[in-house]
C-alpha cells in the first residue's frame, strides 16, 4: 500500500526548510524591535469561536473550515486564521489586566482551510501575524502597517503597494449596510446563492464575492466612504496623516473589503506589482477589529492586526530572484582511519559540538576518499584527519579546505584550536 501526502499540504525538506527559518527569524527580529511578544495558541479550538469571531456568513466558516466532533461530542475546528484564537487567549488569560497596555502579540504557525489548492494557496499554510489590543490610537494602525511594509522591504522586495480603506464605526456601517441592501435587493436573483443569503445577514460580504465580482452592480455599489460619520472620517484622516509622516505611500481603495466579519475602521492589504508572481498579488491583509474582544466575552477592547502567508512570501522572493543568505556549511568534518581512530572520532565529534561548533563524521564505514567527498558535499570549512598513528602520537591533522593549508595539532588543543579558527570566520 502506497500512502501519499494529503492534497493541499506539503513536505518542507532540508534545503528548503532553511529558507523558512530565515524568514521566520526576520519576522521574530522585527517584532522584537516593535515590542511585539510571541503567543502560541492551540491548533484546534471550539467551533463556536470561529463562528462568533470570524463570522458565520464568511466563506471561511461556511465552506472552508476543517470541523470535527471529538469523543466527548464537542465540535472542534482546526484554526483557519489566528486573530480569533489570539483574542480568545487574551480574554481567557485576562491579558487586558496586565500593566503596559496595549498588549502587542505575534504568532507564526499553521492554519487550515479547505480551499482548491493552487500556487501560493494551500489547505495547510503558515501565517505570520501580529495583534495589538487595547488602543484606539490611529498611530498604532499606522505602526501595524509600517511593520508589515518594513518586513517585506528588509527581505528585499520592491514594487509593494499598500492599499487602505475605512470600514467606519458601527453607526457608519449600519448606514452603509442599508444602502447596500437597497442597491442589490431589486436584482439579487441575478447573484449566486451565497450572495442571496448574505443580502440581509451581511450585505458587505457580497462585495467580496468571487463568483459575481464582474456583475455591473458591483461597480456601482455604494461606497463606505460616502457613509462615514465625522468621527470615522477624522480617524481615517489621522491614520493617513501618520502614514504620510512615516513616508509610507498608499492608495485608498473604497472597494477594499476584508474577508472576515470582525473588521471595522482601518482595513488594508499589501500587494506586489511586477512580473513573475502570477495572479495572486496580495501578500498581506489586516485591519482594525473593535468589538471582537467583547464578542468573545471580554471587556470593551479595541484591536488591530495583520496576517501574511509565509508560502506566498517565499513565492514573491523567488519571483523577484532574491537570494536568501543561507548558511549550509559545517565547521569541521572528521575523517577517521583505523578502528581506534574511528572510536575516538565519536567522542571528538561530541566535544566539538559541545563547544558550539557544527561538525560531522562518517557513519557508513566509507573509505577515506569517500569521506573526503562527503566533507566536500557538506562544504566543510575544515577537515580533521585522525588515523591510528596520529592517535598514538596524540596528534590530529587539520586542513583548511579553502586554502589547502594543513597543520598538525595536539589532540589536547584540538577543540580550542577549532574554536579559535572558526571564530575568526
Amino acid at each position: 500500500m502506497s500512502i501519499h501526502i494529503p492534497r493541499g499540504t506539503q513536505d518542507i525538506l532540508p534545503g528548503t526548510s532553511e529558507l523558512w527559518q530565515y524568514v521566520e527569524a526576520k519576522a521574530q527580529d522585527i517584532c522584537r524591535r516593535y515590542n511585539y511578544k510571541e503567543i502560541r495558541t492551540p491548533i484546534f479550538e471550539h467551533t463556536e469561536l470561529f463562528q462568533r469571531g470570524v463570522g458565520d456568513t464568511t466563506d471561511i466558516v461556511q465552506k472552508e473550515t476543517y470541523t470535527f466532533t471529538d469523543r466527548g461530542d464537542r465540535s472542534l475546528t482546526l484554526r483557519p486564521e489566528g486573530t480569533a484564537s489570539v483574542t480568545r487567549a487574551f480574554v481567557e488569560n485576562k491579558l487586558y489586566g496586565n500593566p503596559g497596555q496595549p498588549t502587542k502579540l505575534y504568532y507564526i504557525g499553521p492554519m487550515f482551510r479547505y480551499e482548491r489548492p493552487q500556487s501560493g494557496r494551500m489547505r495547510q499554510f503558515v501565517q505570520f501575524g501580529i495583534e495589538a489590543l487595547g488602543s484606539n490610537d490611529p498611530a498604532i494602525d499606522a505602526e501595524v502597517m509600517a511593520l508589515a511594509m518594513e518586513f517585506y522591504r528588509e527581505l528585499g522586495l520592491s514594487g509593494l503597494k499598500l492599499v487602505i480603506n475605512s470600514l467606519g464605526d458601527t453607526e457608519s456601517r449600519i448606514a452603509h449596510r442599508e444602502a447596500l441592501i437597497n442597491h442589490f435587493k431589486p436584482r439579487i436573483n441575478e447573484f449566486c446563492s451565497d450572495c442571496q443569503q448574505r443580502l440581509e445577514k451581511n450585505p458587505l460580504r457580497i462585495l467580496d464575492c468571487k463568483k459575481d465580482r464582474d456583475h455591473e452592480l458591483m461597480a456601482t455599489a455604494p461606497s463606505i466612504l460616502d457613509y462615514l460619520n465625522e468621527e470615522s472620517v477624522a480617524y481615517f484622516e489621522k491614520v493617513k496623516q501618520h502614514l504620510d509622516a512615516m513616508g509610507i505611500s498608499y492608495v485608498v481603495d473604497q472597494t477594499l473589503v476584508r474577508g472576515l466579519d470582525y473588521y471595522n475602521h482601518t482595513a488594508f492589504e499589501i500587494m506586489i506589482e511586477g512580473e513573475g508572481f502570477g495572479a495572486i498579488t496580495t501578500l498581506c491583509g489586516g485591519g482594525r477589529y473593535n468589538g471582537l474582544v467583547e464578542e468573545i466575552g471580554g471587556p470593551e477592547t479595541p484591536g488591530i492586526g495583520f496576517a501574511l502567508s509565509i508560502e506566498r512570501l517565499l513565492m514573491a522572493l523567488k519571483a523577484a530572484n532574491i537570494e536568501i543568505p543561507i548558511e549550509q556549511t559545517i565547521g569541521c568534518y572528521l575523517v577517521a582511519l583505523g578502528e581506534e581512530a574511528k572510536d575516538k572520532s565519536a567522542s571528538l565529534l561530541f566535544e566539538l559540538r559541545k563547544a558550539g561548533l557544527s561538525a560531522e563524521k562518517d557513519y557508513l564505514d566509507k573509505k577515506v576518499k569517500a569521506q573526503f567527498k562527503a566533507a566536500d558535499r557538506l562544504e566543510a570549512k575544515y577537515t580533521a584527519v585522525l588515523g591510528d598513528d596520529e592517535l598514538a602520537a596524540n596528534k590530529i591533522n587539520v586542513k583548511e579546505m579553502s586554502t589547502g593549508e594543513q597543520v598538525e595539532v595536539s589532540l589536547d588543543d584540538f577543540i580550542t584550536y577549532m574554536q579559535d579558527r572558526l571564530k575568526e570566520e
